[in-house]
């Protein structure tokens, strides 16, 4: 035994492995030798056994009793290990965990049946219980029992179950007859494997695949911040790295990239659990064998709190992905790192579309970088999308409407679940209002499409109090054309309009409301959609007196409605046929206050012209006299055109006096009023 049999060995994960793997086989001989009486009695049951021996015997082991044979194996184990200087997950783990030699055998040593199925047979035979492949707790306990009574056995099995290496299999059976197994993921990554995806809340990404630091398109200041962390993380001054921002905005990557810097892979949680949660336990020794940063990603409401929890056997850095809401409590939190990543403004949008697809790849880079305020994520998405349409439509360019009909195609299920879309189409010429009201319409256009410059137009204390969100609120009586006004601004503006479905939104639930409402509003920011709030009302009230719970609750969602508008990055449109109901704090957080007042003489005459067919035969005077004598608002002139031209359908198809007249009396009817027609 004067050679040691590992000098020619490679220090490889794999290498490492199976001398540990050996070394529990080593353990089990010399268990099994005592329970049938002789090592060839064991053989002749169990003929596989011989061959694992005869392996052994070949690294000089042969005439050795198995104690000493598998203390000389661990020594020169240790050996070796000084001279790796590569990352042994086995012996990381070990270290991590502040465990020896035989606790890592005894683990082995119970995850021999998931690489050889046969040594099934061997535990079954020796703890004579039918049926049960696994070793138990009975079994293992008695391993060490020669050296210190079950003491040992006991306390390295105790230590093992505690940082979540080993679970019980029948945890309903008496205690002794408890079936042990080693975490699944555990075990392929101590045996070197890289699996990308260890657990469904789990995912691995090795360093080779993550990104460079110098690779991220950031902020210059963002970018100077970010250059810093990994040696203050590296070091220990800091503990954590916690990264705020809009889902799908780089916040993941930019944590990958630190890790690449620190020399690790990237372990994402997609499932924070509490610390008692056995999902949990696994991260620790999971980011340890893989050599990984930790990062759990959060999806928090406004005012909720997330856990984090010091991971157990792992003595590293981790990193958190939140949004712009909740907050973190943890031991970790106290030491740690906060970055924030803002939307993009139009030149790193514009630096993002070049890396998705090329500048030769689009018509108008420019357009479309200033057009879309997406997030990163969704413009590399957006980008592949739209050059599938371009190419279906049998070009090579991508063009604006390429990416706008990409964008209505991303990953919307929570906007469609709170939200409906509207088809939008046409242009101010639809609409029939007031010279004043069309007025502000065209300045809320502009305020729209120059939400981004206009931060840059101001003076300085002035621009400190502005983001990119617009918020404006239409007043007026029911049918003068807030919701159309609403859906002719998404058209010329090219952008999508989804009406926030308040029965979806409101529940009785404490709490639910809001985190309903900032799932919506956040979505509605990353996806660059204008949000339609109808009937506004309903929501924006004014506050009361506290004289019951229900008082006190509804005026804490109208003040988190406050605080969300403020930050808002978006366009918010919202209508409301009683604006004396809203609260005054709302209106002051308008940006833009339109009001829609009903339509005179001159305005319900327009609108008679805007919704008749072109080819109706109704007479001008009776025209004007309809438009001078009855009051109908824009939405009952609609009905009313609409009820004339089906009235056409069923005599000739041409829409006459008569027609128009039978339509308008069949709308005061409707209304439970007298028309002031003349016969």
């Amino acid at each position: 035994m004067s050679r040691n049999p590992f000098t020619d060995l490679r220090p490889t994960p794999t290498e490492h492995f199976k001398m540990c793997f050996y070394a529990a086989v080593l353990n089990l001989l010399h268990h099994v030798t005592k329970v049938f009486d002789s090592r060839e009695a064991a053989f002749e049951r169990f003929p596989f056994l011989a061959g694992y021996n005869n392996e052994l015997a070949q690294s000089c082991l042969a005439g050795v009793n198995s104690v000493d044979a598998l203390e000389w194996w661990l020594e020169a184990l240790r050996d070796w290990e000084i001279k790796a200087t590569e990352h042994l997950p086995l012996r990381a783990l070990r270290e991590a965990a502040d465990l020896d030699h035989s606790a890592m055998t005894l683990l082995v040593s119970i995850g021999l049946i998931e690489e050889d199925v046969r040594f099934g047979s061997v535990f079954e035979a020796m703890q004579g219980t039918p049926g049960q492949h696994r070793p138990t707790l009975s079994l293992v306990s008695g391993w060490w029992r020669e050296e210190s009574g079950w003491t040992k056995g006991r306390a390295n099995l105790r230590r093992l179950q505690d940082l979540g290496l080993v679970r019980v299999v029948n945890a309903e059976a008496p205690r002794l007859e408890w079936a042990l197994e080693v975490v699944s993921p555990l075990w392929d990554a101590l045996r070197g494997e890289q699996n990308e995806a260890p657990a469904p809340w789990l995912r691995y990404q090795p360093l080779q695949k993550l990104p460079a630091l110098a690779e991220l398109i950031l902020p210059a200041e963002l970018r100077d911040q970010l250059q810093m962390v990994p040696g203050l993380l590296g070091s220990g001054e800091a503990q954590a790295l916690i990264v705020r921002g809009a889902q799908r905005n780089g916040r993941r990557t930019m944590v990958g990239a630190v890790a690449r810097a620190l020399g690790r892979g990237l372990l994402e949680i997609n499932a924070p659990a509490k610390a008692d949660d056995e999902r949990w336990r696994i991260v620790g020794p999971l980011a340890t064998a893989l050599h990984a940063l930790p990062v759990t990603n959060f999806d928090l409401a406004p005012e909720e709190t997330g856990e984090v929890s010091r991971l157990t056997a792992y003595d590293g850095p981790c990193a958190i992905v939140l949004g712009k809401q909740g907050g973190i409590n943890g031991d970790n939190v106290g030491r740690a790192l906060t970055l924030t990543i803002e939307m993009p403004d139009a030149d790193l949008r514009r630096r993002h579309w070049l890396r998705a697809a090329g500048a030769e790849k689009f018509s108008d880079l420019t357009g479309i970088s200033e057009r879309f305020r997406l997030t990163a994520g969704n413009i590399h998405r957006a980008a592949r999308l739209a050059e599938t349409f371009a190419s279906l439509s049998g070009r090579q360019a991508i063009t604006l409407a390429d990416v706008q009909e990409a964008s209505r195609a991303l990953n919307r299920q929570t906007l469609d679940t709170l939200a409906a879309r509207l088809k939008t189409a046409g242009d101010w010429s639809q609409l029939a209002v007031g010279t004043e009201t069309r007025r502000q319409l065209e300045n809320l256009e502009s305020r729209c499409r120059y939400r981004e410059r206009l931060c840059e137009a101001v003076g300085a204390g002035l621009s400190s109090q502005l983001n990119a969100g617009v918020r404006a609120l239409f007043s007026g009586p029911s049918g003068t054309g807030k919701t159309l006004a609403a859906r002719l601004l998404a058209a010329v503006l090219q952008m999508d309009l989804y009406r926030l479905d308040l029965s979806a939104v409101v529940n009785k639930y404490i709490g639910e409301t809001e985190k309903n409402l900032n799932q919506i509003f956040s979505r509605a920011e990353e996806l660059d959609v204008i949000l339609l709030l109808d009937e506004g009302d309903a929501l924006l009230t004014q506050r009361t007196g506290v004289q019951t719970s229900n008082d006190r609750y509804a005026n804490l969602e109208t003040n988190f409605l406050l605080q969300r508008l403020e930050s808002f990055e978006g366009i918010l449109i919202v209508t409301t046929n009683a604006g004396d109901r809203i609260d005054s704090a709302f209106q002051r957080r308008m940006d833009v206050v339109i009001s829609f007042p009903s339509p005179d003489a001159l305005g319900r005459w327009s609108i008679w012209q805007l919704h008749l067919p072109p080819s109706h035969a109704v007479d001008a005077s009776f025209l004007e006299e309809a438009a001078g004598r009855c009051s109908l608002n824009g939405g009952q002139i609609r009905n009313a055109a609409l009820q004339a031209s089906l009235l056409a359908l069923e005599d000739g198809g041409i829409v006459t006096s008569a027609l128009l007249e039978a339509a308008i009396r069949h709308e005061y009817r409707k209304a439970g009023a007298v028309c002031p027609l003349r016969l």
